[in-house]
């Protein structure tokens, strides 16, 4: 029996049949994304849209894992985390359900990042939905897509700002235009003890007219217990999650020449408490007066259409999109539990993004991709800090309207717009050079609308005053800075084939982040004045990745290695840092970091039926650079490590065996690991005599899976038990002392049954 491979450019996880689409050999023209799907593939070729034009994962000069949804279902992938354990360079810094923020190649100067842009841009198709470190980042459902993509180092040419160290990419699937399908998955498991596990996901595929108009519909629903107690609110158990949502694509071919995609998706994901914990109190452990909640819905409309003239292809995406998050959080363990002190926060985003784009489709020597984009995004925020009836009652602290002793809404509006292009000349089949340019321009301007109100409260909590009236002071309108920034990214490679089994290459590319407005910029603190005043906020900061490369592939595809080598400079570092007196957060920016390493992917398939898996990096990342001024008000200090492992991998060991009757059977078993990294800058903000009490080291953790099932014709049936060895590393920890608990642990032991079935 022949084994098929995972589709990640080092087949890092369980092989599988393979679903992902891949361009025919001897193919003269160059696909785009939305056409890549209708390619056929290959037993052992795995072709992505990396590049915005379709090419094999083995030619593109860019280091990128790729998974399909067989993959996915696989390794029971449904996030982000599952993604990161499996790709090389990558950590998820996730305090809790839809707090995401990645590290790829060691950027990173801590997992929370307050107010500052990720590091890797997040796309669903078309929309970016990564944002601020800490606004919710909502957790998109991954069943019926055609392909995940990890792009590895700066992509500013065609992903433009925000994606400082890769992207990542989920490409939804498009209706076929030919046959009708259906799909059903059920996962039912158990978490610890007592902890049920319920995943449910349907897909329908109608051709309504062949060949020229298809409808596929997906949808899902999560409802999974927790397993973290929470003795503040009573409750076991209580970070359980209730998530669902689905999507519509309606796909109309005119003509052989034009397509027309119209997309809509809903995700509502409302996890009814944090998973953070206080180790002092317990393993699973933690203390809220009430819920901490990080609830996410996100609406999406999308309608992209592609003509193909002669020369090129034409492809315009236009996406509208809302999204509404709740941020509820206790503050109180900023002063010691002494008062209540917490925060409810309402944000609500809408999005714009308008992008336009030429992709050459003849046959020639010259290669290229043009286009325009467009980027408008409103964020709008309902502050109200609160207390507790209770505590203000035992006080005697009147004069208050209700438990808010701060209320006001604030907004933030960003703009992008850019033009970009990329040119690939080839020499020879065996030899090309490719180079690309993007020029944007971005604003960013915050406003505070009028209607609100500050107090005292916090100064009397503080001091200890009973009995008094609480001063009230009105928030009248105010008009932040606004911040302009004109950026130019740019990629060079050379790459070269020494015969058709290897790929080489050499890159040199950049990128950058957007600047950043402090909503609080001059503000004195009320509870020590001397404490430092807000900056106005932080410019844009930059990275220079130069990249060396190998991809080879051997014995009929049986093995594979691919290798990577990199050196990335990091200047004018965008960084958070957190007012110790009165725990409010600010951006501004401190000199610059390197950051080096290595990246390999190994597959090897030395007997029929066996396949070993293996892909890791080492990095070294570090500051380099930075002045005394910028040491006392980030914390950081010269030659400090940044927030990212040494060493991160994974491995999977499977075996496919036939049953009988046209069935084969498989069992596997997938090791993912990431060493120990520091969680911030050790010393504290406007201090840097003190080491910051929040500072730690999360720890070294094993994530060991296992895996058996069996294939029998359209239903697959697969037992598994992640973290087989129930190990309850710490693999986040919080870097503000706001909160009681700060420390994020691996889920406990999971077993459980998946069944899915295909029409």
């Amino acid at each position: 029996m022949k084994v098929t491979f995972f589709a990640s450019v080092s087949a890092v996880a369980l092989l599988a049949q393979p679903v992902s689409a891949v361009a025919q050999s001897g193919e003269t023209s160059q696909p785009t994304d939305e056409t890549a799907q209708d390619q056929k593939r290959g037993d052992k070729e795995i072709i992505v849209t990396a590049t915005r034009r379709s090419e094999r994962i083995q030619d593109i000069p860019i280091s990128v894992t790729a998974y399909d949804q067989a993959d996915l279902d696989d390794l029971g992938i449904v996030g982000f985390e599952g993604v990161a354990q499996n790709t090389p360079g990558i950590v998820v810094n996730r305090p809790t359900q839809n707090f995401n923020n990645f590290t790829a190649r060691g950027i990173n100067t801590n997992g929370y990042s307050a107010g500052l842009q990720s590091a890797v841009a997040i796309y669903v198709d078309e929309l970016p939905i990564s944002a601020n470190g800490n606004s919710t980042i909502l957790d998109p459902n991954l069943y019926d897509v055609e392909r995940v993509e990890f792009l590895r180092g700066p992509q500013g040419t065609l992903f433009g700002s925000n994606s400082l160290a890769g992207a990542m990419r989920i490409i939804t699937r498009s209706p076929d235009l030919d046959e009708f399908q259906a799909s059903a998955s059920a996962d039912i498991g158990l978490t610890g003890s007592d902890s049920i596990r319920q995943r449910y996901n349907a897909m329908i595929n109608i051709p309504i007219m062949t060949d020229e108009l298809g409808l596929r519909v997906t949808g899902y629903y999560r409802n999974e217990d927790g397993w973290v107690d929470n003795i503040g609110t009573g409750v076991n158990n209580s970070n359980s999650l209730e998530a669902y949502g689905g999507r519509a694509i309606l796909l109309m071919q005119p003509s052989d020449r034009m397509q027309v995609k119209l997309l809509a998706s809903y995700e509502n994901s409302q996890p009814a408490d944090s998973g953070l914990t206080n180790p002092n109190l317990g393993e699973f452990t933690r203390l809220s007066d009430r819920p901490d909640l990080f609830q996410g819905e996100l609406t999406n409309f999308n309608a992209t259409v592609n003509y193909e003239f002669d020369f090129a292809e034409l492809i315009s995406s236009t996406t509208l999109s809302t999204y509404d998050a709740s941020f509820y959080v206790d503050l109180a363990g900023t002063f010691a539990q002494a008062f209540p002190f917490a925060l409810d926060a309402f944000g609500y985003d809408d999005l714009f993004v308008q992008e336009t784009r030429l992709v050459s489709r003849t046959s020639g020597p010259i290669e290229w991709v043009a286009g325009f984009f467009y980027y408008d995004k409103r964020r709008a925020v309902d502050f109200a800090y609160r207390s507790t009836p209770e505590y203000l009652a035992a006080r005697g602290l009147t004069g208050l309207p209700d438990e808010y002793y701060q209320r006001f809404n604030a907004y933030t509006d960003q703009s992008e717009i850019a033009g970009f292009g990329e040119l690939t000349y080839r020499f020879s089949d065996n030899f090309w050079v490719t180079g690309g340019l993007r020029y944007g321009s971005t604003e960013v301007q915050s406003f505070t609308r009028g209607g609100g109100y500050n107090s005292n409260y916090l100064t009397l909590a503080f001091l200890g005053f009973q009995n008094v009236p609480v001063t009230i002071t009105p928030i009248g309108y105010e008009e932040g800075l606004k911040v302009k920034d004109d950026r130019l990214s740019y990629k060079a490679s050379v790459s070269w084939k020494p015969n058709s089994d290897l790929t080489t290459y050499a890159t040199i590319s950049t990128g950058f982040r957007t600047p950043v407005v402090n909503a609080r910029a001059g503000l004195v603190s009320t509870i020590n004045p001397n404490d430092l005043v807000i900056p106005d906020g932080a410019n844009s900061d930059s990275v220079t990745n130069y990249e060396v490369g190998v991809k080879g592939s051997w014995l009929g595809g049986d093995l594979t290695a691919n290798l990577a080598g990199y050196y990335i400079d990091w200047k004018n570092i965008q960084v958070q840092a957190n007012r110790v007196s009165d725990s409010i957060q600010f951006a501004t920016n401190i000199g610059g970091a390197e950051s080096y390493g290595i990246e390999f992917e190994f597959l090897a398939r030395p007997v029929e039926g066996l396949s070993l898996a293996l892909n890791g990096s080492y990095n070294e990342a570090k500051v380099t650079k930075l002045s005394a001024v910028e040491a006392a008000i980030s914390g950081a200090v010269p030659g400090v490590r940044l927030a990212s492992p040494h060493f991160q991998g994974s491995g999977t060991l499977r075996y496919d065996f036939a049953v009988g009757g046209g069935n084969t059977a498989f069992a596997a078993l997938n090791a993912s690991h990431v060493g120990s990294f520091p969680n911030q800058f050790p010393n504290v903000p406007g201090n840097p005599n003190a080491v910051s009490p929040t500072y730690d080291f999360t720890e070294a953790w094993t994530n060991v899976n296992l895996f058996a099932g069996v294939k029998l014709g359209s239903l697959d049936l697969t037992a598994y038990v992640e973290n087989v060895f129930d190990d309850s590393s710490i693999t986040y920890i919080h870097p503000e002392a706001f909160l009681d608990g700060r420390y994020a642990r691996l889920r406990p032991r999971t077993a459980g049954i998946r069944a899915n079935y295909r029409f």
